[in-house]
């Protein structure tokens, strides 16, 4: 045996009970980080990422017995009846089974002579635990146009509207998105290979709870802000278009660019920002606003970032109105929220975009405006936005 001195150089195996992985499955899902997770079992936060991790994230379903499976009770009776010599037809017809039901339970667990009931049991336990067939692998033809379109940087769920509209009526071309995502974060079905994930618009290998958030209670404090619940009610149903959402997107090196998306339509502008003061911000904000005509642009509603302290010079100098949304509210900014998520699979993260030109920003948020919405009936944020020129035109 080893000295207690070189033990200490092996690692002991962390174990963990199912009440404990439920609970790690629970917290997980409310939002919060491994670390913190972690220090519910005093235990490094690796210990905990690699349970998670398992499954990329995704809680699996619990296990539980088919209803017409035999029970632990029915598998008893078989054994005292088989020890007592009695004939399969006659057990069969007490327990209500079919004799061919009770024939292969006691075949495939030892015959008459060596049938344990207890041993039977647990057998059929392991025996049940074969996940169903991923539907990617089984149709390779589907899983290639899935491959080809996330390669082409379509969301999982563009994919799956795309081939619902293309294929309605054949069964082997149809899967949902949450099937995609599974077999992107499960690696055990086989279906996609892992290395697709670097063209998901958040290129994580697990997945994350909506409820994680990174904002803090002190995140921004506006002079003279204007709350989100004043703004008008033809901004929060989407029913004319012109009303905004915009944010800022940081690179390295201190770097920055403007989103801006409008609400009706989804339609993306992206803007170069030379620094994150709100002097420079605001008056790139002009600048751009006088791009579009005033039916096409009434109002603004951004996160609560100091770059829009100067909020005022911005609405005097374009007569737009700017709401900011609650503290650690950024769902109140959903449509914006969600553009950015896209924009990082052209510009992401750690990316130093100080280098790019307008020009370039500008064929960027034509990609994302040629492609499909879910919201939208699959049709194009660009497409939308052009009929609402020709109304307003």
């Amino acid at each position: 045996l080893p000295s207690t001195a070189d033990a200490t150089q092996y690692r002991t195996r962390t174990y963990y009970t199912d009440a404990q992985k439920a609970l790690m499955w629970d917290r997980w899902r409310e939002g919060w980080a491994l670390h913190q997770i972690a220090q519910l079992f005093n235990r490094a936060h690796t210990s905990v990422q690699g349970i998670l991790s398992r499954t990329g994230g995704i809680r699996p379903p619990a296990r539980s017995r088919s209803a017409t499976a035999l029970t632990l009770a029915e598998r008893e009776e078989i054994s005292r009846a088989m020890g007592e010599g009695k004939s399969i037809r006659s057990v069969a017809a007490r327990l209500g089974r079919a004799p061919s039901t009770v024939s292969r339970e006691i075949k495939r667990n030892g015959c008459r002579s060596n049938y344990r009931a207890a041993d039977a049991d647990s057998a059929a336990w392991d025996r049940a635990l074969r996940p169903k067939r991923c539907k990617l692998v089984k149709y390779i033809a589907l899983a290639r146009i899935v491959t080809d379109k996330i390669r082409r940087l379509w969301s999982p769920e563009q994919i799956a509207g795309w081939l619902k509209q293309t294929f309605p009526r054949d069964e082997s071309y149809l899967v949902s998105h949450e099937t995609i995502y599974r077999s992107l974060f499960i690696q055990s079905r086989g279906a996609l290979k892992k290395e697709l994930l670097l063209h998901l618009r958040r290129t994580r290998g697990m997945r994350r709870s909506r409820h994680h958030t990174q904002k803090t209670d002190t995140h921004g404090r506006i002079v003279g802000a204007v709350s989100i619940s004043e703004r008008p009610a033809s901004a929060e149903d989407r029913a004319v278009p012109g009303h905004w959402e915009g944010d800022l997107v940081f690179g390295s090196h201190n770097s920055q660019i403007a989103t801006l998306v409008e609400r009706q339509t989804r339609y993306v502008m992206l803007v170069k920002v030379g620094a994150k003061d709100t002097e420079t911000v605001v008056t790139a904000l002009i600048k751009n606003a006088r791009k579009l005509p005033q039916e096409l642009y009434k109002s603004l509603t951004w996160d609560r970032g100091k770059e829009m302290a100067g909020h005022k010079r911005f609405t005097l100098a374009t007569d737009i109105q700017v709401y900011f949304c609650d503290p650690r509210s950024p769902w109140q900014r959903g449509s914006n929220e969600n553009t950015n998520g896209l924009l990082r699979q052209y510009l992401p993260k750690g990316i130093d975009i100080s280098s790019y030109l307008q020009a370039k920003l500008n064929a960027v948020a034509r990609q994302l405006n040629e492609r499909p919405r879910k919201t939208l009936g699959f049709r194009t944020p660009a497409e939308m936005f052009s009929q609402a020129v020709a109304l307003t035109g």
